[in-house]
């Protein structure tokens, strides 16, 4: 598997490759031996197994052993027929038990012998009864331990299992993450464990109580009669091998359509994690199709597995009547010229063997189940045996005493597992000393970011070492080594809890105190306090429903409660404006004292005073020494220096001298604290007064309106029927053919009964030609059965494999265009993260497929078997059938109250694995964050929690399910007592012919076995019909902002003139915040604006209102002249190029990254050189091996964030847009990129209408207008220059980065 994995990497001839490891695959799929399932079973859940074990093994007796009865009750019936016909003759009388002449001699038949006469038929019928009733009651006994002592024990060994899984995931070093996507281990946890489950739960039971009757019912026909039985037995590996063959087809085919699947799951993942991008690049439809097109190919091998499912079964029943023609012929012989037999010992013998081959028959789909579950257990049981080459479980390895804290790095080479092509560190030396800070410059990709990994031990070097005060890290314990570092990164990761429990995150078990204290140090204290739920406030999925700043300084302080030695910092600061820059790197300085600090940074004003800089280039370190040392060494650190001078000097105001500039920046940050704390006096006493009241009650009606939307969402109304099948309309011609076939099959089971019982009759036809013409006419018929029996079963396997794949493929699809339809609000909406939406495109789509597809198949089959043996039943004798009616609901309601049970539990079931899902897929989502905070096992604790719920509701299905299973079980016994105890009486007291009895038993019987197993499908029914009831809801849906092509108007000469007219906006999910207050700016064709302002004050929210993301709750926003909310959405996006901060690429390769731009057309190479050209892309590409191929990786993450930077940089210029949003683009690059960054937005922004979002103010003194902003509005707005003269709130930022109050 290992090999496998690493074979997929992004690399050389990857679809070779990829093959080659399917090709392992192959070998080894079926390789987890089906004993090993049970590898988390502990001693009480073997004795469980082994004692339902035992019962199932005693269940499978009692139909063998019924059988006995039925042999004797049948020769009491023919022996009465018998004597009924001799005594029809007036000159016979019975006397003594024999039967004589009136005149008093013997009657002898043609063969010199007596018949018996007198045969007291009541009293026999009645003891066959008791025989019935008592088995029936043993019986409802075992069935009950067999299913609810394998159900429960299976409940514990998965919890375990899932627990286990989990574990070892979390446990996995970085770089197995890098090439195993989120998206597939999160349905592996769902999907391939509920196999696992099916597998090792109440199918082994009923497997073992199939073979149980196979073995016991050979037993009876060898004591019966062993020629006939050897006869059956011959033709009964026939049956063996298709049922054999068929386990192993349906298996590989299974995974086949998994694997499959994942790759459209994965697909999905990625667009519903990226869902802004794609629906700024309008790239819905395309991302459908992609969708759709990895659908295809599941459906495929779906289609496959139904048609092959059908062939055996028509096979199977093929066998099997061609197997009554042959005994039946046979075994008349036996019983009319050798009188080997007796007529109950043929009926015995027969039954006997078919009885066991029926059940052979039936064990094989238990087969299915469990080969499917060991193809999936073969992933599953890979992972938890693989041992992580870094594990962060692991007790080993020391804890130094005393951490110094000097770190060296001895010629490390290192590249990243899932690119082993690209060098990132190249023979790379170094030394850090201890207590000081060290920054790293270099261009982007020089291999910083990754120098700070393999510190982390987030991957070990390939050569080299890395070593802690002289001692190699990975002979350290890793939990101890990361908790002496504490990280900042460029774009942190917040987990969706609240504020204060991701500050805890830091360091376990930290008071409240600490936590204030903490904040209060990263200046994150005044936010927080000013949020209406202060350090209780939900941060969002990823922390989205925070601004970058605060997103920073929340993870600042999450570092410094963990009071690190060491202290990484990559880039902490460069997503900042300047004001929280300001704040944040004074908090960062602070923390800096007396740590060891590693610093990466872009800005280089930011390292000025590190006590030592390290120059990187391709891989190495190649200068290092303070600031002014490296100034005159003129290498790599002075060329970035100057590049980011050059912006700066070109302005006026900027080129205040360093060392006045030192001295001001003491007295303002004296003076802007008290300042501030004057702000934070004002707006809190301002709070409680008027808004605490609305705060209280927002609260109570969000929590209310939260609370009714989960209600509604437990009961959802199911769907009707008809619109399901309305979906699956064009497959119409499949569907008829199906049921016409299921409709044939329906119908042979009612034919058998007539001609089974007409067997019987024969036997008591005194002549003996007479008696063989009637047998051979019999078996004929047999024969003809058994050749329509093949066909109609091929073609409801293979038409309804074919409708039902369609509609679940289409109803995937329709879901996911529903899914893209809706506005980004929806998105934010917890319940609909991208984890939640991939799991309900998964298996709400597949379940549909129950009530359509194979289940008409079904439902069609028992219709017309039902119907047909009751038009046979009551033409016979309806008195009898009434009698046996009175058992039917009987049966039919162990079948539907079973049905019941299962389906409620299976609703709570998949509420409480959601739960643990989301904790799973955010755990396998922020991984590194995780293990960067050494925080795996919180994680890990929580998923078991969570898992707490399923477990429990499992265990008490098992006893409900044992219950109703063994009353089902039961109930047929009682009804053959009381049925052939009364048929006993119809024959004496009206003469009724006992065949009829038969005929009329056996009609009635098959009837209620169809009947239950039209029944036992209503679980898959019911599912379907919620599950197609959720997808409806999601249909249904009208999306707030319909992006429809049609709606809203368009027009030619787009001029991209914008102006927002005094805007007011909430967060959907946030409606207690006010983020636009009264917003009112304008920008003219052609114009550049430039929004500043300190991170939180709604910069980046007008952007998302003018892609219309959202639309304003008060006031409008005009383009052109006409308000947004009348513009058709496709036609404003395809106006609109976005450069955001943290640009989203996706999985494929860079061209197609480029050409997403436009997704109305396919983009040209040409088009792609020439974007990339005023990128400054083109050249970077062309340096690497696959060039524009190159395949970028999960969210890019093969790339530096400058290279990802300049590719949604070409990416924006493809499209040509009219206007063009740079939200902070060049915030996260270092000096080099950012030159070559900023001179391409230079270049894009000629001639367009530009609003750009910029926290590095060098960068927009250019820009036409400059609009401060705070607290949702606009304070003041100018050029640069008259800015500069008013000396107003811009001033200050730009001289000193001081805060706007």
């Amino acid at each position: 598997m290992k090999k496998s994995i690493t074979f997929t990497a992004p690399g050389v001839d990857k679809r070779a490759d990829i093959e080659n490891g399917d090709e392992k695959k192959k070998n080894k799929m079926a390789s987890v031996g089906y004993f090993q399932l049970f590898r988390f079973a502990t001693c009480k859940d073997t004795v469980m197994m082994v004692v339902g074990g035992l019962c199932a093994l005693i269940h499978g007796a009692a139909s063998p052993l019924m059988l006995l009865v039925y042999g004797q009750m049948t020769n009491t019936f023919v022996a009465y027929e018998l004597e009924v016909q001799e005594l029809k003759d007036i000159n016979k009388e019975c006397n003594n038990n024999t039967i004589y002449w009136k005149n008093g001699s013997i009657y002898e038949t043609a063969e010199n012998s007596t018949v018996y006469c007198g045969v007291d038929i009541e009293a026999q019928m009645t003891m066959f009864a008791y025989y019935y009733v008592g088995i029936g009651i043993g019986v409802l006994f075992v069935s009950y331990f067999q299913i609810a002592f394998w159900v429960s024990a299976a409940a514990r060994q998965i919890d375990r299992m899932r627990k286990t899984y989990f574990r070892k995931v979390m446990q996995m070093e970085i770089g197995w993450f890098d090439c195993n996507s989120v998206g597939e281990l999160n349905t592996r946890m769902t999907d391939d464990i509920n196999k696992i489950n099916n597998a090792i739960a109440d199918q082994v039971s009923i497997f073992i109580e199939r073979i149980s009757t196979f073995v016991f019912g050979f037993m009876v026909g060898f004591i019966g009669g062993w020629k006939l039985t050897l006869v059956v037995i011959a033709v009964s590996p026939l049956i063996g091998i298709a049922a054999g063959l068929m386990a192993m087809a349906v298996a590989r085919l299974t995974g086949r359509e998994l694997k499959s699947y994942a790759k459209a799951g994965a697909v999905a993942d990625e667009v519903l994690s990226s869902i802004r991008t794609v629906a700024a690049f309008g790239g819905e439809e395309k991302e459908a199709e992609r969708y759709d097109r990895n659908l295809a190919e599941a459906q495929n091998w779906g289609v496959k597995k139904g048609t092959i499912v059908g062939l055996f079964q028509g096979y199977l029943w093929c066998v099997i009547f061609f197997c009554f023609a042959l005994a039946f012929w046979y075994g008349s012989k036996l019983v009319i010229d050798t009188k080997e037999l007796s007529p109950g010992t043929l009926i015995q013998v027969f039954f006997g063997v078919l009885m066991a081959a029926m059940h052979l028959g039936q064990a094989s789909p238990c087969l299915e189940a469990f080969a499917s579950g060991r193809a999936a257990a073969k992933i599953i049981f890979d992972t938890i045996d693989r041992e992580p080459e870094i594990d962060c479980f692991s007790e080993k390895g020391h804890k130094l005493d005393k951490v110094k804290g000097d770190i060296e790095f001895h010629n490390v080479t290192f590249f990243y597992p899932s690119r082993p092509e690209v060098k990132i560190l190249n023979d790379l030396s170094m030394q850090i000393k201890a207590g000081e800070t060290t920054a790293f410059v270099g261009p982007s990709g020089s291999g910083k970011s990754t120098t700070i990994q393999l510190f982390q031990r987030f991957y070990d070097p390939k050569e080299g070492m890395v070593t802690l005060d002289g001692h190699d890290i990975r002979t350290l314990n890793i939990q101890w080594l990361r908790s002496l570092i504490g990280i900042v990164e460029q774009e942190p990761v917040l987990f969706a809890t609240t504020i204060a429990e991701n500050i805890r995150f830091g360091r376990p078990g930290v008071t409240m105190e600490d936590i204030i204290q903490a904040t209060k140090e990263a200046n994150a204290y005044n936010f927080i306090t000013n949020l209406p739920q202060k350090f209780d406030t939900l941060v969002g999925e990823g922390g989205g429903q925070m601004s970058g700043g605060q997103k920073q300084r929340i993870a600042i302080a999450r570092a410094l409660i963990r009071n690190p030695r060491i202290l990484l910092l990559d880039m902490a600061t460069s997503a900042l404006d300047n004001e929280s820059e300001a704040v944040v790197q004074e908090a960062l300085d602070k923390m800096r004292m007396g740590r060891t600090t590693i610093s990466i940074a872009h800005r280089l004003s930011t390292i000025r005073n590190a006590d030592a800089i390290i120059g990187f280039e391709h891989g190495q370190a190649v200068e290092k020494g303070t600031h002014s040392e490296l100034i005159e060494r003129q290498g790599v650190y002075f060329t970035l220096v100057t590049l980011q001078n050059q912006g700066k000097s070109n302005t006026t105001k900027d080129g205040i001298s360093e060392a006045l500039e030192e001295d001001f920046n003491l007295k303002v940050r004296s003076r802007t604290s008290s300042k501030r704390d004057s702000v934070r006096l004002r707006s809190q006493s301002k709070l409680s007064n008027d808004t605490l009241s609305d705060v209280l009650k927002t609260l109570s009606d969000k929590e209310f309106t939260n609370k009714c939307e989960d209600d509604a969402d437990k009961h959802v109304e199911p769907a009707p029927v008809a619109r399901i099948l309305k979906y699956n309309q064009p497959e119409w011609p499949y569907m008829l053919i199906g049921s016409l076939g299921a409709a044939i099959n329906g119908s042979v089971n009612p034919i058998y009964a007539v001609l089974f019982s007409q067997i019987l009759g024969t036997f008591a036809i005194g002549d003996l030609n007479d008696q063989r013409k009637q047998i051979n006419g019999i078996c004929i018929l047999f024969c003809i059965v058994a050749v329509i029996s093949f066909f109609s079963h091929f073609l409801q396997g293979y038409a309804f494999a074919k409708s039902g794949e369609l509609l679940t493929r289409r109803l995937r699809k329709v879901g996911f265009q529903a899914m893209l339809r809706q506005e980004i609000g929806w998105f934010d909406d917890p319940r609909n993260s991208p984890g939640a939406l991939t799991t309900r495109l998964a298996t709400d789509a597949s379940m549909v497929q129950g009530a359509t597809g194979c289940q008409i198949g079904m439902i069609v089959n028992s219709l017309t078997s039902i119907g047909a043996s009751f038009i046979i039943a009551f033409y016979f004798s309806w008195k009898l059938t009434l009698v046996i009616m009175c058992f039917l609901p009987l049966i039919g309601l162990s079948g539907v109250f079973q049905a019941k049970m299962l389906t409620g539990f299976a609703n709570q079931d998949k509420k409480a694995m959601e739960a643990a899902g989301w904790v799973s897929s955010e755990a396998l989502a922020n991984i590194r964050t995780i293990a960067g905070l050494a925080k795996e096992s919180s994680f890990v604790e929580s998923y078991e929690q969570k898992l707490e719920l399923p477990y429990k509701s499992a265990k008490k299905k098992a006893i409900i399910y044992g219950l109703c299973f063994g009353f089902s079980q039961c109930v047929i016994f009682m009804a053959y007592a009381a049925s052939f105890r009364y048929g006993g009486y119809l024959v004496i007291s009206e003469g009724l012919q006992y065949m009829f009895v038969f005929r009329v038993i056996t009609a009635v019987v098959i009837s209620g076995t169809a009947l239950g197993k039209a029944s036992s499908f209503t679980p898959d029914y019911a599912k379907a019909k919620t599950a197609a009831a959720r997808l409806f809801k999601l249909l249904d849906r009208i999306p707030k902002i319909s992006i429809s092509h049609t709606d809203g108007e368009k027009w030619d000469n787009f001029r991209g003139e914008i102006e927002f007219l005094s805007c007011n906006f909430t967060y959907p999910t946030r409606p207690d915040v006010q983020v636009l207050n009264g917003l009112v700016v304008s920008v003219k064709p052609g114009q550049t604006l430039a929004f500043v302002g300190s991170s939180g004050c709604g910069k980046s929210t007008s952007v998302q209102l003018l892609e219309r993301f959202y639309d304003p709750d008060e006031g409008k926003v005009l383009i052109d002249g006409r308000p947004s909310c009348t513009v058709n959405v496709p036609f404003l996006r395809s106006q609109i190029g976005i450069v955001s901060q943290e640009p989203v690429l996706f999985d494929c390769s860079i061209a197609e990254n480029i050409q997403y731009g436009d997704n109305t057309c396919s983009v040209s190479m040409e088009e792609i050189f020439e974007a990339a050209k005023k990128a400054y892309l083109h050249d970077f590409v062309m340096t690497l091996p696959d060039k524009y191929e190159t395949q970028v990786g999960a969210q890019g993450s093969q790339l530096s964030r400058g290279q990802k930077q300049r590719i949604a940089i070409a990416r924006a210029i493809v499209r040509n847009p009219k206007v063009l949003l740079l939200d902070e683009a060049t915030s996260a690059l270092d000096t080099e990129s950012e030159q070559s960054v900023q001179s391409a937005l230079d270049e894009a922004r000629k001639g367009r209408t530009c609003i750009v979002i910029a926290h590095r103010l060098s960068t927009i003194q250019t820009a036409d207008i400059i609009a401060v902003m705070s607290n949702g509005a606009v304070i003041e707005q100018d050029t640069h220059d008259k800015l500069m003269a008013k000396r107003g709130a811009y001033y200050k930022l730009v001289t000193t980065g001081a805060p706007i109050s």
